[in-house]
C-alpha cells in the first residue's frame, strides 16, 4: 500500500495504565485519510489518553501507533510537523485581536507573509467582521472557532479535537461542528473525540466506541445502526426537534431575526 493510501492514523493494541489503572486494554482503530473518525465514549473511558499518545505528548506502555506514516514513539518530531491538537479549552490569548493570535503563530512557525494567512483563516472561519477585536469580547463558539483556526496554520494533514464543544451553549457547538465539516471538505484528517452522541452522528464517518479501555465497536453509523432489531414502521406525526425550535426562535443571533416567547404565557411589557 502507497503512503499516500494508506491510512492517515493506525493504532494497534495500545494500551496505558497509571498504576494499578488501566486505562487503554490494547486499541486498535485506522482512520484513512480525509476523513472524520469520532472516538466516542464517556468520560474516563480513554479517549483523551488515546489522544495524547498519538500527538506524542504520551508514551504507551504497549502496541504501535502511526501518523501520516510516521511511528509515534520512533518519529515524534515527524509526527508533531504532521498534526494539530486541540484540546478541551480554546488555547487563546484574550488581550490580544484574533488576527494578531493568527499572525502570532503563523509567525512562530516561520510561514511567509503571516498577515495573509491570518485574513484567509478569519474569512474561512467567518471571523473576519471579528478580527480586529480582542478576543476577550468573543463568544464561547466564536473563540473556539479561532482556536481551530489557529491549530490549522500550516496546513497540518492530520487535527486531533478533543471534545471540542465541551461547555459551549448550542449556537456555539452548531457552529464548530460547521467548522468541522468544512475542515472535512478540504480534505483534512479529523480525529474527533467526544461523549455527545450527537455530535458523532453529525460528523463522522466512522464512529468507534471506545469503552473501559476497549474498542467495543468500529463502523460507519449505518453499521452500528444495524447491530440493533429493525425499527417496525409506524405512522408519526413528526415534531420539531428542540434543535428547530432554537434556531427558528433564536434566528441569526443579533436579535433581528430571532423571537422574544414566554412559554404558556403572553409576553407583556412590566407594568
Amino acid at each position: 500500500m502507497t503512503a499516500q493510501h494508506a491510512p492517515a492514523i493506525q493504532v494497534h493494541g495500545l494500551e496505558k495504565s497509571y498504576k494499578e489503572l488501566r486505562v487503554l486494554r490494547g486499541v486498535d482503530f485506522d482512520v484513512a485519510r480525509g476523513s472524520v473518525f469520532a472516538l466516542l465514549g464517556s468520560n474516563g473511558a480513554g479517549k483523551t489518553t488515546a489522544v495524547k499518545i498519538l500527538s506524542t505528548l504520551l508514551r504507551a506502555d504497549a502496541g504501535t501507533a502511526r501518523v501520516n506514516g510516521f511511528d509515534v514513539a520512533a518519529q515524534a518530531a515527524d509526527v508533531r510537523e504532521s498534526i494539530s491538537l486541540t484540546g478541551q479549552f480554546a488555547a487563546v490569548d484574550e488581550i490580544l485581536t484574533g488576527r494578531e493570535n493568527l499572525v502570532l503563530i503563523a509567525r512562530l512557525r516561520h510561514l511567509e507573509d503571516p498577515g495573509r494567512i491570518a485574513d484567509d483563516l478569519l474569512e474561512r472561519f467567518s471571523l473576519t467582521e471579528a478580527g480586529a477585536r480582542k478576543v476577550s469580547t468573543y463568544s464561547g463558539g466564536m473563540r473556539r472557532r479561532l482556536d481551530i483556526a489557529m491549530s490549522l496554520i500550516g496546513d497540518p494533514p492530520v487535527i486531533f479535537l478533543d471534545e471540542p464543544t465541551t461547555g459551549l451553549d448550542p449556537r456555539a457547538r452548531i457552529e464548530v461542528w460547521q467548522a468541522v465539516r468544512e475542515l472535512a471538505a478540504r480534505g483534512t484528517t479529523v480525529l474527533l473525540t467526544t461523549q455527545y452522541l450527537d455530535e458523532a452522528e453529525q460528523l463522522a464517518d466512522r464512529i468507534a466506541i471506545l469503552h473501559r479501555g476497549r474498542i467495543i465497536v468500529n463502523g460507519t453509523l449505518a453499521e452500528l445502526r444495524r447491530l440493533l432489531p429493525p425499527a417496525e414502521v409506524e405512522y408519526v406525526e413528526k415534531q420539531p426537534t428542540l434543535e428547530d425550535v432554537f434556531l427558528t426562535l433564536v434566528g441569526d443571533g443579533d436579535g433581528e431575526n430571532g423571537h422574544d416567547r414566554n412559554l404558556g404565557t403572553d409576553a407583556k411589557e412590566p407594568r
